[in-house]
């Protein structure tokens, strides 16, 4: 029972990113009805976003301390903290372990500003040639910004630490009655679980609860009766993109202390979350999410090694089987909707 619980816990953080990740894909699907196969790269960006404003908040400069000697006799040289020096030593040095979270600040607008950059100048072209082109459209501006983040960050992981408060891990067998150190889990984990799933809430509540959000949804239901009433849909989906790219934005900026950031990190979920997109049904938001979690979960429970010593290799194709099994059953998968992808 122990294992299970565990195997349940490790897919969730894993399934979060698919969610996350597939939620925006499905905003843009569903409003402007491109198929984006840049949004892995925007994941990516979040997560040097990350990286950036821990690179901005360490930079030092260097200053002699007359009280400290080296071993001639010699005052040392001492680097200090730009944000040290102005906040204070305590002040200072909590900002910069708690960069991590103050990197969701500085994303939303990079992110959003990106969106509208990429859905102004290159994606509005697209709207109505095939999803053929705009998957090769999209494939090659993800191969663009990943080159450009190789290009100013190197090719190596970039290692982003999370804060003090949070780099230990939790011992649930002992919250739950098991034995102790039976399920440990890191506390960074399930704080981007929880991370994601106010997210996804918020996300969902926007749609549902706001003026905006219900036209957004009509115009995603029937476009040009709303355009017939009006309203300026296209501004509002504009709109959306935006913030489908601040979506993966964040999900990448929380992502960065579990997978150091790397520049092929967004091709690396890219797949398995049109995967996720196309289980789940295209243009179901809510199938996105069920899907996100139910695949992680299974990919978590495809790594034991009880399991790949009897499927050698399974951890690797899961999701894809998943997908098959799905697909030849229920073609629209778990809550598509009739007619999207059927043209």
């Amino acid at each position: 029972m122990d294992a299970i619980l565990l195997q349940i816990l490790n897919g969730l953080d894993k399934g979060s990113a698919y969610a996350l990740i597939a939620l925006g894909l499905t905003l843009i699907f569903g409003t402007l009805g491109v198929v984006n196969f840049a949004h892995g790269a925007l994941f990516m960006i979040g997560a040097f976003c990350a990286v950036t404003l821990n690179k901005l908040l360490t930079i030092s400069y260097i200053t002699i301390d007359e009280t400290q000697k080296d071993f001639l006799g010699n005052p040392l040289k001492v680097q200090n903290t730009y944000v040290e020096s102005w906040f204070g030593p305590e002040l200072g040095a909590a900002i910069i372990d708690w960069s991590v979270p103050l990197a969701i600040l500085f994303s939303i607008p990079v992110m959003i500003a990106i969106g509208f950059i990429m859905e102004r100048g290159l994606i509005k072209h697209f709207y109505k040639r095939p999803h053929a082109d705009q998957i090769l459209v999209t494939f090659g501006l993800a191969i663009v910004l990943q080159e450009v983040i190789k290009y100013f960050y190197g090719a190596n992981p970039i290692p982003t630490p999370a804060p003090d408060m949070f780099r230990g891990s939790l011992d649930f067998g002992v919250l739950l009655g098991f034995d102790p150190n039976a399920i440990i889990y890191p506390y960074w984990r399930l704080v981007y679980f929880l991370f994601a799933a106010i997210i996804i809430s918020a996300v969902f509540a926007f749609l549902q609860f706001t003026t905006f959000g219900m036209v957004v949804r009509a115009g995603m239901a029937d476009r040009e009766t709303v355009g017939l009433l009006g309203i300026n849909i296209d501004r509002r989906f504009t709109i959306m993109f935006g913030i489908a790219a601040a979506v993966a934005g964040l999900a990448g900026v929380m992502y960065a202390p579990i997978n150091s950031p790397n520049y092929h990190m967004g091709m690396d979920f890219l797949v398995l979350s049109f995967v996720v997109v196309v289980v789940g049904g295209m243009g179901s938001l809510p199938g996105a999410v069920l899907a996100g979690f139910l695949l992680g979960i299974l990919e978590s429970f495809a790594s034991m090694n009880e399991i790949k010593s009897i499927l050698p290799g399974i951890d690797q194709i899961i999701i894809y089987v998943v997908a098959i099994i799905i697909l030849l059953t229920r073609p629209r998968g778990l809550m598509g909707r009739k007619g999207v992808m059927e043209e």
